[in-house]
């Protein structure tokens, strides 16, 4: 329903946008939770609480697990300094989400709507939608693998059962926004105790894990360790994060008056910043795991999910490691699926305002993910897989600077942000992310489609390694 929201007509920056906005960002939950005015540091922090947990889905989904493997056998312990400084860049980016929802009420799809001409919105929303199916995608081949691996179904009807997932998101949405966070949580919380007890299990050298995470010049100079670094960097941001988190922390029922835009934003920073650190957490664990059980045993070339699983129970003497391990990796991608309907509306309403039945939208999302997956698979093989995630995230890496690129430019305009513009701290340190983001996905796209013979001459003279 069109409409002028309080914060918008009551804002001297209506007329910066080339539109005003029209329509809340997810309606049926806008402003649905109720923050209470007069209660302690606790309870607030409690109603805040949820979104970041959402987007910290994106962080730890099977399209990282990959390069965390492969990161913790090739080299050990030595790049979790770059998981660390990845953790970090998303923890800044979400943050400039959160000021730009709660600033403006404007979420990033309705922001570049407001802001950019029709084609050039038109052809943000197609980028962006390729990104969620390419997410899904992983999402999909992960819960398969998982499935496979726990119940040994075959990877082409693992990819057919996870489409049944829309009917827990269409049951959950019907219950409250409450519920999708409360599942997203449990999920996060199983995954990370799982990741708890194989690190027990598998021993680590604390003194090795603490240097690890001390930035060393190796990771700069030795041009397989970089290289696997800019994939750890260039999988962990997602872009339908940002949509999704400048989005969802409109949920929230504070008040709308400078101090009261304020503390939500101080709240849902902190909602976030937590999370966050418990993605790094699980990011780290899958690295260190990796290093502990493979790195010094001779198996340095392990770098596909199903040959870790493998390899895990006879190595740590225990049975259940290799279980736990692909239970961690079925809540991993189930809990994504949750997040990429909600994005996916987002970014279609955001957009184009084009608004469609929650089941007909994820059936759409599922479908576009699934029948490539289906394809592939059974015309390849199962070998394919890790291929396929690995395809997944280049599709990601070319629609991320479209993303950060205007979050960046709209969260720095005061006339647009008014008090919550960033400062100029924030400014150098956000557009240095940025470009190191932008730099990283390139040469991640011209190492994916350039041979190797075209691309050294050109790295050597401007000091980038080839692998």
């Amino acid at each position: 329903m069109p409409f002028v929201p309080e914060e918008t007509a009551a804002s001297p920056d209506t007329g910066v946008w080339r539109r005003k906005v029209s329509a809340y960002s997810l309606p049926e939950v806008h402003r649905s939770i109720t923050v209470p005015r007069n209660a302690s540091f606790w309870r607030k922090f409690l109603a805040f609480s949820g979104p970041g947990f959402l987007v910290a889905v994106g962080y730890m989904d099977p399209g990282n697990w990959a390069t965390d493997l492969a990161g913790g056998a090739q080299f050990g312990y030595t790049l979790l300094a770059v998981v660390m400084i990845s953790n970090f860049m998303a923890i800044l980016l979400q943050h400039l989400c959160i000021k730009l929802g709660i600033g403006t009420g404007r979420d990033l799809a309705q922001a570049c709507r407001d802001h950019y001409s029709t084609p050039t919105v038109w052809f943000l929303w197609i980028l962006c939608e390729i990104a969620i199916a390419a997410c899904d995608l992983a999402e999909i081949v992960g819960s398969a693998i998982a499935l496979q691996l726990l119940f040994g179904i075959p990877l082409i009807w693992g990819c057919a059962i996870t489409g049944l997932d829309v009917l827990l998101v269409l049951f959950l949405q019907s219950k409250g926004f409450r519920y999708i966070e409360a599942v997203v949580i449990a999920l996060i919380s199983a995954i990370g105790v799982c990741f708890g007890i194989e690190l027990f299990l598998s021993k680590p050298s604390l003194s090795g894990v603490l240097l690890g995470f001390i930035p060393s010049s190796q990771i700069v100079t030795h041009p397989g360790m970089l290289y696997v670094a800019i994939g750890i960097i260039g999988a962990t941001v997602m872009p339908h994060n940002l949509y999704l988190h400048s989005s969802i922390v409109q949920t929230r029922k504070f008040e709308q008056t400078p101090a009261g835009k304020r503390e939500a934003i101080k709240f849902a920073t902190m909602d976030s910043t937590f999370a966050l650190m418990l993605a790094l957490f699980i990011n780290a664990a899958i690295l260190i795991l990796a290093a502990a059980v493979f790195h010094w045993s001779g198996h340095q070339d392990v770098a596909e999910i199903q040959e870790a699983y493998k390899l895990l129970s006879p190595m740590l003497g225990v049975g259940m490691a290799s279980v736990l391990f692909a239970v961690a990796l079925l809540a991993s991608g189930q809990n994504s699926t949750l997040t990429g309907t909600l994005a996916g509306q987002i970014v279609m309403e955001g957009f184009i305002s084009i608004r469609l039945r929650p089941w007909l939208r994820r059936l759409i999302t599922r479908a576009i993910a699934i029948v490539p997956a289906i394809a592939v698979i059974g015309y390849y093989g199962e070998g394919k897989t890790t291929d396929l995630l690995i395809a997944s995230q280049v599709v990601l890496s070319m629609q991320l600077g479209f993303a950060v690129w205007p979050l960046m430019r709209f969260t720095n305009e005061k006339a647009k942000m008014g008090e919550f513009a960033n400062r100029a701290w924030i400014r150098i340190l956000g557009w240095s992310i940025t470009g190191i983001i932008i730099v990283l996905n390139v040469k991640l796209l011209l190492d994916t489609f350039l041979p190797a013979s075209l691309l050294q001459p050109i790295y050597r003279a401007i000091g980038l390694p080839v692998a």
